[in-house]
């Protein structure tokens, strides 16, 4: 049976509770400085059950304080059953920039963070002077280097919780936003085989992205040199400034297709009158596979070697050659107009 007794002190106990209201980390109080002390101030706040203490080291040295003063305070410590809230007004600036900062991910803001440092995975910045990390994943070239130290990228934010002091950023949020407020204008300022300079903002396996007045296009590995390349890297590096060709503007799929060597002259073009079928002359071992070899036979001009061409018998073309060995070749086949030469070693007329 319940009696009246016990309801009236549940209800002491509810009304103790909502007065008692539970300030936590990082949350701003308004006080009352009440008392000074040697090493501090006791600060009466709403809904403490005891003064809250603020530790004269939390107090900004150019502050001074007064017996009465009303103020706003950076809650540092929870109050428990033992121990005060602990107060500072020195963290007052920073609670505001995490506001800030979460109002900034609850709109969709786009802010400004300068990089302080590139981490592994990641790289630092300072926001406000908080301290907040963009994962690789978020940025625009999906890799930290060090070029990127000491410029300010514009970012949205991802997480901003200032009780586990955490601040994870996005630069490739921003970045796509902007992509699709200015793509249109200015994929139509642009025109197929005109020259544009740019800069390399992502190395991938298969190319390379580069930025032309605020979007990314295409640079595949395959228009980077007309010579063989391993990787984009051998070549290109981010941040850097290059000039490229125009090949192919998608206004559908708004993307742009580049081209590097295409800004020199085709190599293919220039061998032509300079060989001819049944000459003989000296190459490097680009390139060995099962079938064969390929022979660079001019500066960005391959040739194939066949294995049935190497030898009379039967032979490993990983046994016979190694990259970067000198071979002499017979030109079996010459027809540059279709990129494509075909080479003999055992064709070579005995000298």
């Amino acid at each position: 049976m319940v009696t009246m007794e016990k309801t009236l002190d549940e209800f002491e106990q509810l009304l103790e509770d909502s007065l008692s209201k539970q300030h936590a980390v990082a949350d701003i109080v308004e006080g009352t400085v009440m008392k000074k002390d040697s090493d501090g101030y006791l600060v009466s706040v709403k809904g403490a059950k005891m003064e809250a203490y603020l530790p004269s080291k939390e107090v900004p040295s150019e502050e001074t304080l007064e017996i009465g003063d009303i103020k706003e305070f950076y809650v540092l410590k929870e109050e428990d059953n033992e121990d005060a809230m602990m107060l500072s007004l020195k963290r007052i600036a920073f609670a505001q920039a995490w506001a800030q900062l979460n109002d900034a991910k609850l709109q969709g803001d786009t802010i400004l963070a300068k990089v302080v440092s590139t981490v592994k995975g990641g790289v630092l910045v300072d926001v406000a002077d908080l301290k907040g990390f963009i994962p690789s994943s978020q940025l625009r070239t999906g890799v930290p280097f060090d070029g990127l130290v000491d410029t300010k990228i514009e970012v949205k934010v991802l997480e901003a919780d200032p009780k586990k002091n955490k601040l994870i950023l996005s630069q490739r949020q921003a970045v796509a936003e902007q992509r699709d407020q200015v793509v249109d204008n200015v994929l139509n300022s642009l025109e197929e085989d005109s020259v544009v300079s740019g800069t390399v903002v992502r190395i991938t396996d298969f190319g390379a992205f580069v930025d032309i007045n605020g979007i990314d296009g295409l640079l595949p590995i395959s228009e980077i040199s007309w010579q063989r390349i391993k990787h984009p890297s051998d070549v290109l590096t981010l941040g850097d400034t290059i000039e490229v060709k125009i090949i192919k503007i998608d206004m559908e799929l708004k993307r742009i297709s580049l081209s590097l060597k295409r800004m020199g002259e085709n190599p293919w073009q220039q061998i032509e009158g300079q060989f001819e079928e049944g000459q003989v002359v000296t190459g490097t071992v680009n390139k060995i596979t099962t079938f064969g070899a390929f022979i660079n036979i001019f500066p960005g001009v391959e040739a194939l070697l066949p294995v049935a061409e190497m030898s009379d018998e039967n032979v490993n073309p990983f046994n016979l050659f190694k990259v970067g060995d000198e071979v002499k070749v017979l030109i079996k086949r010459f027809t540059p107009q279709e990129h494509r030469i075909a080479l003999s070693i055992k064709d070579i007329p005995n000298e």
